[in-house]
């Protein structure tokens, strides 16, 4: 086989064993498509500006309505897409290779303007033009690389939440995480003509995490990039080996995709196709699921489960066919399959490329205590980077560096505490209490400042109350005019500091922020807003009898705003919620979307939370009260071992509830644990539950339990659960060996010195990392939340970086790494040799960076980890615990 991370290869050569496709996307088809999509919902306005469209912006006008989902249609104007499709086919006209791009790569990777599940913004009208002229007289490889240096100019890697910010609002903070980067830097591609798509792999097998980067089509064939990463080729990324290892990676087509891909899925809006093959060895696995009697089990729900994160989380929902079988095509390693028909499940590990297919059999029902064993191993990967020369190399870091100028340039425009000082004393407000709130709002704004500035001097305290309740991304991108809008029409009665979450504050769950507050006062009558104050659970009765469920035109989930579900009277179950949400805040009511299992929930007066189900239509058995949630408690015994006294939720255990026969996560904040949640009494629903823990190794591989329980609904009772973090009982082995006489330069030294002469006699970890580079960056993180623990081992801990100019480029950002263990010290590899002696002791894949070990001063390697891997900092601690049994 040939793998396309070896060899430029066309993408979609690979994928040849496709499902029948729908019809073309022909001008006939795509004209019935649109007929009949906008029978689906009023739409006179949509038809009124395609009929007056000419006929160049009509036509893909009409593609993007027949596929659009129904947030795109009722939350954008017919203006906004005239717009996007008048840029698009202008940039068609300009580009030397917009008539090479064939009318499918065309309609679906270059017009469409939607990435990901971001809010849609003008980034191409407003960007066209300075791309354009980025990539004047280059090949249309040569673009790509081009605007790939363009988008990292103006946006960097940074963690953040699950909100995808839109392409400009990435830009004017200057940061994003690889979702975010990745939807900025197609939207850039597809701005300039070139077609392109986001690849996406829900999780990885061998570390806990996930990424998004970007595949390109030049001239006929496809390549991939990091997103504002650039490379000197394209083809090459420092995800290379990690997408080797990789279980399944897919991404979405908008529309009636016919291409030679694996197709995943078909939604009415998008085709999903799986991309696997083209970055890594795949096989087809293939489950038989039975009922319990032996009969096949057909028409059954299948997902296959990738463990990560502690959960077994879903890569691919499926159905059996008649005979009971369901399969996949994915990477060589261990995925779960989990079956159920609603009532009755089960669940097997399966192997792509194992012999045979696995018999999986529906023989437990909720409500069982059983617990299983899994020892999970990843895909094996393989060096599959191609060969530069230095000289590429070099010249494009120069470039990078240059960038990273440019961007800390404009970073340097954001105001700092003393423009903040000045500002409040020129407003004659300045005293420290308010300068204590201000200015950390302003410092996370970047640059929306001017707005967080702009809306204190409009409302004063009041808008310090109303931002405080935001989330950093929110400070970053919200509008004045929608937080004026919240802060004109909202009065707070009672408990003022519980009711600043869950009424004043516009964030409900992770929706774009609209002006929905004034809408629905003047939606409702008075008498209608007092009504539901006083009996809250008739928001719901009103949703319910009014707003028709859509489960078919939303398959992205995509948030529908408050407004226009009332407005159209019709919103896909989670919106409802939304809507729920929105008419209680806006009559004053306190209510969420519980962030734990995303039920729909009011508070009443005596600050107790009901559940409420506005999108089942139901009636409500107290008429217009709801009751409480059943509850019961629950509490987690662990006994504590070296190396893991505190396991951590999301990193070594997660708690999912059992509902219609799939495990729903219990979606908790990060950063809790056992000692100060689950050790704890822990007031929970009522259910069915499963306990999952895992224990990470240092090839990636995870030695699982699945513990399966019920929580009666009893207030007055605890019970009690066994939290099993499994363990290998093998000692710490010697792997290889590595010269701690070899040289380096520390940082601020002028002469080269041994390891030894820094470490000492004993055990040291050395860290081989780039400047701004993503899996370092997650190493260094890493090293912080375990920086207790690397403390009190006592022993140092090397970072070292291949130049002194990539040691200046860390030295400039350093300060996002506050609270890296004291026992770092920190160094130059200026001579390759801590590299080249691992690269030959073959300890290493290649000389892909970052590289961690473990070794002691007799050379031996006791743990090496290679590439993109988290939880780099709890294997450490792991790992020194074991050396000290040892």
């Amino acid at each position: 086989m040939k793998h396309f991370l070896r060899i430029p290869l066309i993408l979609g050569v690979c994928c040849l064993c496709c499902a029948a496709p729908l019809s073309a996307q022909t001008a006939e088809n795509i004209r019935a498509d649109y007929e009949a999509r906008l029978l689906t919902l009023p739409a006179d306005h949509v038809r009124r500006t395609v009929d007056g469209a000419a006929a160049e912006t009509a036509g893909p006008l009409r593609f993007l309505y027949a596929y659009m989902s129904l947030p795109d249609m009722a939350d954008y104007s017919p203006q906004f897409y005239v717009e996007q499709v008048e840029t698009s086919l202008r940039a068609r006209r300009e580009m030397p290779w917009g008539s090479r791009v064939p009318e499918r790569e065309w309609l679906h990777f270059v017009l469409p303007v939607r990435v990901n599940n971001e809010h849609l913004d003008r980034f191409r009208t407003v960007c066209y033009e300075e791309l354009r002229e980025r990539v004047r007289g280059l090949s249309m490889y040569e673009a790509v690389l081009e605007v790939n240096h363009w988008c990292h100019e103006y946006v960097t890697y940074r963690p953040s939440d699950a909100r995808t910010s839109p392409p400009l609002s990435s830009m004017r903070s200057a940061i994003g995480r690889c979702g975010e980067e990745s939807t900025f830097t197609v939207a850039a591609l597809r701005a300039v003509g070139i077609p392109a798509r986001q690849v996406y792999t829900p999780r990885w097998a061998h570390t806990d995490d996930n990424h998004a980067w970007v595949e390109a089509w030049v001239d006929g064939k496809w390549y991939f990039l990091g997103a504002c990463e650039p490379e000197p080729v394209l083809n090459l990324g420092w995800f290379n080996a990690p997408a080797s290892r990789g279980m399944l990676m897919h991404t979405k087509v908008f529309g009636r995709y016919d291409g030679p891909e694996d197709v995943i899925r078909r939604t009415p809006c998008y085709t999903e196709i799986n991309v696997t093959e083209n970055y890594a060895r795949v096989a087809r696995a293939t489950v038989r699921v039975e009922h319990a009697d032996g009969t096949p089990a057909a028409g059954v729900h299948v997902d296959f489960r990738l463990y990560n994160y502690a959960e077994l989380y879903t890569v691919l929902s499926t159905q059996t066919d008649a005979e009971g079988r369901a399969s996949i095509s994915a990477g060589l390693g261990d995925l779960v399959a989990w079956a159920t028909d609603g009532r009755h499940f089960g669940l097997a590990k399966v192997t792509p490329g194992a012999a045979g297919e696995v018999v999986l059999r529906l023989n437990h029902t909720a409500g069982e205590r059983f617990q299983l064993d899994l020892d999970i191993t990843p895909p094996r990967g393989e060096n599959n980077l191609p060969r530069l020369d230095a000289a590429q190399v070099a010249r494009c870091d120069a470039r990078k560096a240059h960038e990273d100028s440019v961007r800390r340039a404009y970073e340097a425009t954001f105001p700092d505490s003393g423009d903040v000082a000045t500002h409040l004393l020129r407003d004659g407000r300045m005293d420290t209490t308010l300068f204590a709130r201000l200015w950390p709002l302003v410092s996370k704004s970047r640059g929306n400042s001017g707005s967080v500035l702009q809306l204190y001097h409009l409302h004063g305290t009041w808008a310090i109350d109303f931002m405080e309740t935001l989330t950093d991304k929110d400070l970053r991108d919200f509008e004045v005019a929608v937080a004026d809008d919240h802060l004109l029409h909202t009065r707070l009665k009672g408990d003022y500091a519980y009711q600043l979450p869950y009424v004043l504050c516009p964030r409900i769950a992770t929706e774009h922020l609209t002006p929905w507050r004034s809408y629905l006062q003047h939606a409702f009558s008075k008498r209608e807003l007092s009504a539901f104050r006083k009996a809250p659970a008739k928001i719901a009765r009103w949703i319910a009898e009014n707003v028709a469920v859509d489960s078919v035109w939303n398959p992205l989930h995509l948030w529908l705003s408050p407004e226009a579900a009332h407005r159209l009277r019709r919103a896909d179950a989670r919106s409802c919620g939304l809507l729920f949400v929105a008419i209680a805040r806006s009559a004053g009511v306190p209510a969420r979307i519980n962030s734990v299992d995303g039920s729909v929930e009011y508070a009443d007066e005596d600050g107790q939370w009901h559940e409420v189900h506005p999108a089942a239509g139901e009636a409500l058995a107290q008429g217009d009260a709801a009751a409480p949630a059943a509850e019961g408690n629950l509490r987690l015994t662990y006994v504590p071992r070296d190396g893991m006294e505190n396991p951590k939720y999301y990193t070594h255990f997660t708690l999912s509830r059992l509902q219609d026969g799939l495990p729903q996560l219990q979606e908790y904040d990060e950063g809790v644990d056992w000692q100060h949640c689950f050790g704890q009494v822990l007031a929970i629903s009522a259910g069915n539950y499963l306990l999952t823990s895992g224990t990470r190794m240092a090839d990636g591989g995870v030695l699982a339990r699945l513990s399966f329980f019920p929580v009666a609904a009893n207030p007055d009772a605890v019970q009690y659960e066994e939290l099993v973090m499994r363990r290998d009982s093998t000692r710490v082995q010697v792997i290889g060996g590595f010269n701690s006489e070899n040289l380096f330069l520390p940082a601020g030294q002028a002469g080269r010195t041994s390891l030894l002469s820094v470490t000492g006699r004993g055990y040291y970890a050395l860290a081989l990392l780039r400047p701004d580079h993503e899996p370092s960056n997650h190493i260094l993180h890493d090293l912080e939340r375990e920086r207790a623990a690397l403390e009190a081992w006592g022993r140092p801990i090397l970072l070292l970086f291949p130049s002194e100019e990539a040691l200046a480029r860390f030295e400039s950002r350093k300060s996002e790494f506050p609270n890296l263990p004291s026992t770092v010290v920190f160094g130059v590899d200026d001579r390759a040799e801590c590299l080249n002696d691992l690269c030959r002791s073959e300890l290493l894949h290649s000389d892909a960076l970052p590289v961690v070990i473990v070794a002691d001063t007799f050379n031996r390697v006791v743990f090496r980890t290679q590439g993109y891997t988290i939880g780099i900092g709890d294997q450490l601690v792991q790992t020194v615990a074991a050396l000290g049994r040892d």
